[in-house]
């Protein structure tokens, strides 16, 4: 009776030890750091071979120098070292790199290797700005309306349909034709290239012709839009070089922008509303660039571009299709030589356009130019002022294989990355709502430090309360019991770890409800243990009851209290779902420990033996 077999005994070992290595980087502080990356280009050796040969040629002191990923992470030994090599590796890598300041775990490197991390810590508790935007849904679809306004023309155009007017009016588009005759032969042909177009022929001067958006239409629109911005958003936040920002939904139009360890609100602004489109234009391949550079002189027709690489490049004038006119894009494999590619689609327009391009252009290269509007604050005069520069960029360039038209390929790209990364650009630069930032606030680094002791200490004093408690009023059990909210802790802290899970104030909140609820479990079971001493039963049989008895009434309990957390996660947003999330994993975790956990003290200690009593 009150025999645990061995193999429950090694599965608490194994719990223990595996919480106990994964909540130990969380002890550990963090090293002042750099961290670079690129939304464009490939991030590689020699790269980092650059940056570390640039470090010793200053003489500055590093850590290391270490290519993760898709950045690279330089570790500085003091914060005046980590702002004078920032300055030296911004001149020193240019544009195509972004240089941010970073604090990097000071983990050890075994612990590292397995992939042992602390937890990241939120808005609130770090410090950084925190911006709500909204994004212009009804823009949104008047853009499409005037999408559609151009694509109606260049269809009746090119079907020879005479028509008098085509304008955008309101929520829908008005089309008046020369006749009857001639209304009819368009609604054939709308209906049969724009199908969600609902279509309501009107009586009056002109045969007037009104087409609408369909209802799925306009949720598909408004749906688009807010992705698109999600990405774009996205793109900017990489310039910017955050380390775990938040961007994500709000509503139906509204996206949250969190960024951890950012100060500079203006410059964040500045990353965050810039803008970007993209030019398909044909390569002028008889003229030397080399030859306009040296010169100076560039051939009529033709400007000079430079590619990513600094390579000039000679490009015609003509625009091809612009960014405007791609509705989606992917990245993948080519099937015909497994070479990573990016899968276009055109709208209507964009992709007639195209095809009669390519048709009369086979076998001749075709470039993409990535155009990017940056706004940067410069003093003059003491006065901040804001400077427009426009960049452009060669990305990508192609030969034109066969003719296509809104749906094709670009391939030549050096690696999957740089496919995703082109994809994620194309997106981007497709048509996006206008935003507007509605809400805004900072949180100093002081105040996020602050709190962090705060939240330290409420953890520490509800943790020592409840352990002296327990151990007063039920003495050696109280102390068992003890033993097992240290566990609990320790296993929140390491699952919290290993979900590499945001920590903010709501969810110190819900850990320090946590420290309180889990000793419930072990209180019913003590009281029912004492009631059955109490009723005349031996300890050995009080025990055994105790437990069997009590549990149907803590099960009931907690999983009433993770079905209100897991409602909280599900119709939260931000600071509601991090207190859903500690507070379900305390719930889990106090109901292993508190039934499993002190069940084996109890055994180890007291089970099998003769007794007239128990410390309880």
């Amino acid at each position: 009776m009150n025999r645990y077999p061995l193999w429950k005994y090694l599965l608490l070992l194994a719990a223990l030890a595996v919480g106990i290595v994964y909540a130990l980087p969380n002890l550990y502080g963090e090293d002042p750091a750099l961290q670079i990356s690129t939304t464009r280009g490939l991030m590689g050796e020699h790269v980092r071979k650059e940056v570390e040969q640039a470090l010793k040629e200053a003489g500055l002191p590093f850590r290391s120098v270490a290519l993760e990923g898709e950045r690279i992470l330089v570790r500085l030994p003091d914060t005046e070292t980590q702002l004078r090599a920032r300055d030296l590796l911004a001149r020193r890598l240019g544009e195509r790199y972004v240089v941010a300041l970073h604090l990097a775990p000071a983990t050890p490197a075994w612990l590292r290797a397995i992939g042992a991390l602390p937890m990241y810590l939120g808005l609130d508790l770090r410090g950084g700005v925190h911006f709500l935007m909204e994004v212009d849904m009804e823009a949104a679809v008047r853009q499409a309306l005037e999408r559609y306004v151009d694509e109606l023309r260049a269809l009746l155009r090119s079907e020879k349909v005479r028509y008098l007017t085509i304008a955008r009016e309101g929520e829908a588009v008005k089309l008046r034709f020369r006749s009857a005759e001639a209304r009819e032969r368009a609604m054939r042909l709308i209906r049969r290239e724009f199908p969600r177009l609902l279509l309501e022929p009107r009586e009056g001067e002109g045969h007037p012709l009104v087409a609408r958006l369909s209802e799925e239409e306009v949720r598909e629109i408004r749906k688009l839009a807010l992705e698109q911005n999600i990405t774009t958003l996205r793109n900017r936040v990489n310039e910017l070089g955050v380390a775990e920002p938040v961007i994500q939904q709000q509503g139906q139009d509204r996206i949250v922008v969190q960024l951890p360890g950012v100060q500079d609100t203006a410059r964040a602004k500045e990353i965050l509303g810039a803008t970007a489109t993209l030019e398909f234009r044909q390569v002028d391949e008889e003229h030397d660039p080399l030859e306009a550079v040296r010169t100076g002189r560039v051939p009529p027709g033709s400007r000079l571009y430079r590619e990513r690489d600094g390579k000039p490049i000679l490009l015609k004038k003509r625009v091809i299709v612009t960014g405007d006119h791609i509705i989606n894009a992917a990245s993948g494999i080519d099937q015909r030589d497994g070479s990573p590619m990016v899968s276009i689609t055109l709208d209507s327009a964009g992709g007639k356009i195209m095809h009669r391009f390519t048709k009369e252009n086979v076998g001749r290269l075709m470039a993409v130019v990535y155009i990017e509007n940056k706004v940067e604050t410069r003093v003059v005069d003491g006065k901040p002022q804001k400077v427009r520069r426009r960049v452009e960029e060669v990305i990508n360039v192609a030969r034109i294989r066969e003719p296509f038209g809104k749906r094709f390929q670009i391939t030549g790209l050096d690696s999957t990355r740089e496919a995703r990364n082109l994809a994620l650009l194309l997106r981007a630069g497709a048509l996006a709502a206008p935003i507007e930032i509605v809400e805004e606030r900072t949180v100093g680094p002081s105040l996020g430090r602050e709190n962090v002791e705060q939240g330290k200490r409420s953890v520490i004093v509800g943790f020592v309360l409840v352990l002296v408690f327990m151990a007063v009023y039920y003495r050696a059990f109280g102390l068992i019991a003890d033993v097992a909210l240290f566990v609990n802790l320790v296993l929140i802290v390491a699952i919290l770890s290993m979900l590499q899970a945001t920590l903010t104030l709501p969810g110190i909140a819900g850990i320090v409800l946590t420290v309180g609820m889990a000793v419930d479990a072990n209180v019913l079971i003590f009281e029912r243990i004492r009631e059955e001493l109490r009723a005349g039963n031996t300890p050995q049989a009080a025990i055994q009851a105790g437990y069997e008895k009590a549990f149907s009434t803590i099960a009931d309990a907690n999983v009433t209290t993770l079905i209100a957390a897991v409602v909280l996660f599900s119709l939260g947003t931000g600071p509601i779902k991090g207190f859903a999330v500690t507070l379900s994993i305390g719930i889990l975790t106090s109901m292993f420990t508190a039934i499993m956990g002190t069940r084996a003290l109890v055994n180890l200690l007291f089970g099998g033996r003769r007794l007239k009593s128990l410390p309880i």
